[in-house]
């Protein structure tokens, strides 16, 4: 497939909050920045970066404040309440807004009539930017009027709530995380264990059917149903990859479960 489009040159601004949360991204958060110009508004919330994160936003334009780590969710949230405007995009470091996807924002924000939007978020692994499997669309809902919508309290696998109707929007939203395979499996067996932390905390608990079926079901959902197997090697190893945090999800939790 081609390479996405590069990001646009943005002229007027709508009355929309990006929000971003960040620590220690000065290679990335730049790039991330560029691509939402057309917003009046990007707010970076940083945890204690000790890099040039914060240095690299400012010059940029953005307003940063410093908040100390509250968990996905509630750090998210907290950019949400303290952003100047209703409208707001949520966005990680790593990910680029597109022109299409520019092109959608824009209409919705200023006429739409639905208060949050998904919108399909392309992967890139190894190398390539996938179109299949785990790796694209990857709805992602990200853009809401915070009148209507905020994220959940969850540490890890958080999720925007909303009782409205949910739009669809035109475009990519790119992400690209320039990690190595090391990090990347670092990240999602850290990921791995905060969410078994938050399941026993809910009270819930798994058995070793469980600890096999999960990862299995995911293999058959992403590799073949969705087609994965299109994206060659890369497309096989990330969906590779999110089998066995499924798996080690609830093999932590199942520990969780059997502890003194």
């Amino acid at each position: 497939m081609t390479e996405p489009r590069p990001v646009a040159v943005h002229v007027d601004h709508i009355a929309l909050s990006v929000c971003i949360i960040a620590k220690d991204a000065a290679s990335q958060i730049g790039d991330c920045i560029d691509s939402v110009g057309f917003a009046d508004e990007v707010l970076v919330v940083d945890s204690g970066s000790v890099d040039a994160t914060r240095a690299i936003a400012e010059m940029r334009g953005c307003r940063v404040i410093e908040k100390a780590w509250l968990g996905f969710g509630k750090q998210k949230q907290f950019a949400v309440a303290a952003a100047r405007n209703d409208w707001v995009l949520c966005l990680d470091v790593d990910e680029r807004v597109t022109p299409e996807l520019e092109a959608s924002i824009r209409k919705v924000v200023a006429n739409g009539t639905i208060h949050a939007f998904k919108m399909a978020r392309r992967n890139r692994f190894l190398g390539r930017w996938l179109a299949h499997g785990e790796g694209y669309p990857d709805w992602s809902l990200r853009l809401f009027h915070r009148q209507y919508a905020g994220w959940s309290n969850d540490p890890v696998h958080e999720t925007v709530i909303t009782t409205e109707a949910i739009g669809h929007l035109k475009g990519d939203l790119l992400h690209d995380s320039a990690e190595d395979v090391a990090t990347y499996l670092q990240k999602q067996n850290r990921y791995s264990t905060l969410h078994a932390e938050a399941l026993y905390a809910q009270g819930v608990r798994a058995g070793y059917a469980k600890l096999v079926l999960s990862p299995l079901s995911r293999f058959v959902k992403f590799y073949i149903l969705r087609r994965g197997f299109l994206d060659g090697g890369p497309g096989f190893a990330h969906v590779a990859v999110g089998c066995f945090a499924a798996f080690a999800k609830y093999a932590k939790l199942i520990e969780l479960d059997k502890k003194p």
